[in-house]
């Protein structure tokens, strides 16, 4: 049980990761940025979400411990 939740989180958090580094990119071609620059900043909202995620189980996990 313990382990579909924790693979069943992580693929919840892939996915917002992902939409939220899509509308990042598209935004920043919206607004004339051009593609290596959406590029990057769509890497960035990726790994900022994910580290937001790793942050927040990291502070729950010593809360429940």
């Amino acid at each position: 049980m313990t382990v579909a939740v924790v693979l069943l989180t992580t693929a919840l958090v892939l996915v917002a990761a992902l939409l939220a580094a899509a509308g990042a990119g598209k935004l920043a071609r919206l607004d004339g940025a051009t593609y290596p620059a959406a590029l990057t900043r769509a890497a960035t909202a990726f790994a900022a979400v994910v580290t937001l995620a790793a942050a927040v189980s990291g502070s729950l996990a010593a809360l429940l411990t």
